[in-house]
């Protein structure tokens, strides 16, 4: 179980990196040197920049709570329980 969870922690990950670096920045930036306005010209429509924010935070949320859900499954020792020492 412990195992599918960091699969789905992993994948929100790269789906959130992906949505993170195709949203349009604000404050314009280098934008247009990597390629921002082939990436309004691609979407086409305004509304996909909404889109894309909402995917954004609903994947930031969704990374918070696997990452608390998992801490909780893992127990004693992400709660300051007792730890396993490596044998020498």
């Amino acid at each position: 179980m412990l195992a599918g969870m960091t699969v789905l922690i992993a994948l929100v990950c790269v789906l959130l990196m992906g949505a993170v670096l195709i949203q349009n920045p604000k404050g314009g930036g280098v934008d247009s040197t990597f390629g921002g306005t082939a990436t309004n010209q691609m979407f086409g429509a305004a509304k996909s920049a909404d889109f894309i924010e909402k995917a954004t935070w609903y994947l930031a949320v969704a990374l918070f709570i696997l990452c608390i859900i998992t801490t909780i499954m893992l127990g004693g020792a992400a709660t300051g329980g007792e730890i396993p020492l490596q044998s020498q």
